[in-house]
């Protein structure tokens, strides 16, 4: 893909993410009305297995999803130099602290 297109990636990628935390934000919702959890261990079910893998894209969806929207701002209206790169590595450095983070605490409560 040629550099003048990669606005159409990002736009693509970020609607691709919102589509999955939409869908996944409405399964979540759906499951615990439906199936409210009683206890600490079966929060802890609901992470484990095959939905801590879900729950892991969720958090690398979100975050993508966030560095493609702040990206955006920072290029679009921080015109000097220093300050666009200053804002974009407290971002991504914000951004990729909250991604291992929100990693740590989906293993940790799926038993790993």
């Amino acid at each position: 893909m040629s550099r003048q297109a990669s606005g159409l990636q990002a736009w693509a990628v970020q609607r691709l993410t919102a589509i999955y935390l939409g869908g996944f934000f409405i399964y979540l919702i759906v499951a615990v009305l439906l199936d409210p959890p009683a206890s600490v261990e079966l929060w802890r079910a609901r992470f484990g297995g095959v939905a801590s893998v879900a729950w892991l894209l969720f958090v690398l969806a979100l975050c993508w999803h966030a560095w493609i929207g702040i990206r955006d701002v920072v290029l679009d209206y921080i015109h000097p130099p220093v300050w666009r790169l200053s804002a974009l590595v407290a971002f991504g450095g914000g951004l990729v602290a909250c991604a291992l983070w929100g990693f740590k605490i989906i293993l940790l409560a799926a038993g790993g």
